[in-house]
């Protein structure tokens, strides 16, 4: 479970918490928080333990599946949901080359190294699933002057992920997408876009993501936008 210390990420790992999985919970700089997420995955009954990288560092990012692989004993990875992924809003002409590399390595870089090394374990295992966080509307091309290399990286994520379905198809590997709209933890509420008139909450796109998790291998490729209708 990357990006896991809080927010979405702990919401989600809360959840494959209680499902019964051993939670390897990622962080990059915020390991207080990382270690409260694993803390109350345990209270619920299930083994946990805290992982650190930079996902952005495309080594780590395999080092840190290899590592989660290892760590529990047993069958080893059996999920990988990606949630890294950082979010800059600026004037598309001030975007800098650091924002850039940001977006890009950290929401679409971050989440092909980690499927890179987590697809052969699960396809030689016979079963896998991976649920990828993209963003709402990213795979229709609109104009988003605001967050263009944000969009970017999250319609990247759909189109991987869907490649990466095709070539598991057949495995018991599944690929799946989860795209937040506007949730409560957003940093932007623009709710009069929003037909139904309100934000989502973390609890919402926590149920996508467990469908994915919890059926079959024959739904693979597919994506859910939990966004009250936004961008429809």
């Amino acid at each position: 479970m990357t990006g896991a210390a809080r927010g979405i990420g702990r919401g989600l790992a809360l959840a494959l918490a209680a499902e019964g999985f051993a939670v390897a919970v990622h962080y990059r700089g915020s390991a207080a928080d990382a270690h409260d997420t694993a803390r109350q995955c345990r209270e619920a009954g299930a083994q946990a333990r805290t992982f650190q990288a930079d996902l952005t560092v495309p080594e780590q990012a395999r080092g840190l599946v290899r590592d989660a692989h290892a760590a529990f004993g047993g069958p080893g990875l059996a999920v990988l949901v990606n949630n890294v992924g950082n979010y800059v809003h600026r004037p598309l002409l001030d975007t800098t080359d650091a924002d850039w590399a940001e977006m890009l390595g950290s929401n679409l870089l971050s989440t092909v190294a980690t499927c890179q090394e987590a697809a052969p374990l699960m396809r030689a295992a016979g079963y896998g699933r991976i649920v990828n966080l993209g963003y709402a509307g990213a795979g229709d091309l609109r104009a988003r002057p605001g967050i263009t290399p944000y969009v970017i990286a999250k319609a990247g994520v759909l189109q991987f992920s869907r490649a990466l379905a095709v070539t598991l198809a057949g495995s018991g590997v599944s690929v799946n997408v989860v795209s937040p709209g506007i949730l409560d933890t957003s940093v932007t509420q623009p709710l009069r876009a929003i037909p139904a008139g309100r934000s989502g909450t973390v609890a919402e796109l926590v149920e996508a993501a467990l469908y994915f998790v919890r059926t079959s291998d024959y739904v693979t490729g597919q994506e859910i936008e939990v966004a009250g209708g936004w961008n429809l």
